[in-house]
C-alpha cells in the first residue's frame, strides 16, 4: 500500500501565486506555456493538485529562474499565509 501524499494547501497556494505572478510579468499565456512546454500550467493554478519537483524543474527552467531563486519568492510568499 502506497503511503498517503502529503499536502500543505498554504504552500501549494505560495507555489501557484509565484507561478501565476512569473507567467504573468514575462507576458506569457497558459496556452502559449501549454504550447511551448506539453505542461498544463492551468491545471497547476488551480492549486488543486501537488506539484512534482521534476515539473516545477521545468517551469522554472522555461522562465530561466534558478529553482533557489523561486524558491526564495515562495518563502516569502508563504510567510504571509502563516
Amino acid at each position: 500500500m502506497m503511503p498517503k501524499q502529503v499536502k500543505n494547501t498554504e504552500l501549494l497556494k505560495s507555489i501557484v501565486i509565484c507561478i501565476q505572478q512569473i507567467r504573468k510579468s514575462k507576458n506569457i499565456t497558459l496556452e502559449m506555456f501549454y504550447f511551448d512546454t506539453g505542461i498544463h500550467l492551468a491545471r497547476i493554478e488551480q492549486g488543486k493538485q501537488n506539484i512534482t519537483v521534476s515539473t516545477l524543474s521545468k517551469i522554472c527552467e522555461y522562465f530561466s529562474i534558478q529553482m533557489s531563486d523561486f524558491f526564495l519568492l515562495v518563502e516569502k510568499e508563504y510567510n504571509e499565509f502563516i
